[in-house]
């Protein structure tokens, strides 16, 4: 029998609205196993983001349980719960989300040093991180003298620093052009064969999702 690496039993999240409830997602069940590439499809509101979200512990759902290693990470108080994002998600979105100020070797050190990794290992990765991305000779630049794909890669590497099992990636080549996207998808193809990481990639890019090992799509709330 598999282990399971995460799983969303019975998840419902509502919002309460001037009109009144609003239920995003719907009874909704999911099981990854370690080193799976999960797409995730669906049109605007279909509640992709949100589920992303839960599973990352960003969000909490407003019943159900979100499962990582067996452990019910909906029901862990707030420093437990910035300890797990810290350790073991990693998260890329479709704005890099980069501090400006901070050159590319400083915003990947960032993580690890939230962690309390001792700076001297922080920046030993962050660069090796960097080098294995193609951007060996980008670590003094800042985010502004970067390209879009220069940027994301960098979030990539930041998203990577503390070693997570799972990365979670929410429209990441929705702000680039179809070649950088098409490469920022070879990397996490490539990432996930050579460090079996576990990718939950949300996308409107039927063709990339396609290169998944399972895409599931989503409408109003439920997987169709």
């Amino acid at each position: 029998m598999v282990n399971m690496l995460i799983e969303a039993v019975h998840i419902n999240k509502s919002f309460k609205t001037e009109a009144g409830e609003l239920r995003v997602l719907k009874d909704i069940n999911l099981s990854i196993v370690p080193g799976e590439m999960v797409g995730i499809i669906g049109a605007s509101g279909a509640g992709k983001s949100t589920l992303l979200h839960i599973l990352g512990a960003l969000d909490r759902p407003t019943s159900g349980k979100i499962l990582f290693e067996e452990r019910d990470i909906a029901s862990l108080d707030e420093i437990s719960l910035a300890h797990f994002r810290n350790t073991s998600v990693g998260f890329v979105f479709q704005f890099h989300h980069l501090l400006p100020e901070f050159n590319s070797l400083e915003n990947v050190i960032l993580p690890g040093m939230i962690g309390g990794m001792a700076f001297h290992e922080t920046e030993e990765k962050a660069g090796e991180l960097l080098k294995e991305l193609g951007l060996g000779k980008r670590t003094t630049h800042r985010p502004g003298e970067l390209s879009g794909g220069e940027q994301q890669r960098v979030a990539v590497a930041r998203a990577l620093i503390r070693g997570p099992k799972i990365v979670l990636a929410d429209e990441p080549t929705g702000n680039l052009d179809t070649k950088t996207g098409n490469d920022l998808f070879e990397l996490f193809i490539d990432l996930n064969k050579k460090r079996g990481i576990t990718f939950v990639i949300v996308t409107h890019n039927k063709a990339l999702s396609s290169r998944c090992h399972r895409v599931l799509e989503m409408a109003d709330g439920i997987f169709v």
